[in-house]
């Protein structure tokens, strides 16, 4: 065996790698972001610019005039980034520094953070101000879609 070979099993194990990143990435392009509320919220529908004010803290307000929840997935997420280069065209870098700026002025809260996409659909079907994103594949009955990002 000459010496500038690579074992199989390494060789395989970097093919393998490859792989599930191509594929998330794959799953990632496909995902189909909508934002969500609860069911019973009676909110039929929000625009881009509601979300965006929802989400960066500018307004904490739903078309109906109730309070609005924030809820933003971990950065493990692949969703989350999608979202902010959707919604606002951010980075989570830059979506980051956004919030430690906000919050040291004192001027408000960033959204609060689920640990699972699960648990944001959880919490956003048994909180009626609660406002969510998330790929549409994960949306039930206990929420109602209100706006399709692209």
């Amino acid at each position: 065996m000459s010496s500038d070979r690579q074992p199989v099993g390494t060789r395989a194990g970097r093919w393998l790698w490859l792989g599930l990143f191509l594929l998330g990435m794959m799953a990632c392009a496909r995902a189909e972001l909508v934002v969500v509320v609860n069911s019973q919220s009676g909110v039929d529908e929000l625009t881009r610019a509601q979300v965006v004010n929802i989400f960066l803290g500018h307004s904490r307000e739903l078309p109906n005039g109730s309070t609005a929840y924030p809820v933003d997935l971990p950065f493990s997420q692949p969703e989350k980034a999608l979202f902010y280069r959707q919604l606002v065209n951010k980075d989570l870098d830059q979506i980051a520094a956004y919030w430690s700026r906000l919050v040291f002025a004192g001027n408000t809260q960033p959204p609060w953070q689920a640990g699972t996409v699960q648990e944001a659909l959880q919490y956003v079907a048994s909180h009626k101000g609660a406002v969510a994103y998330m790929d549409r594949r994960y949306t039930d009955a206990r929420v109602k879609v209100v706006l399709g990002l692209p």
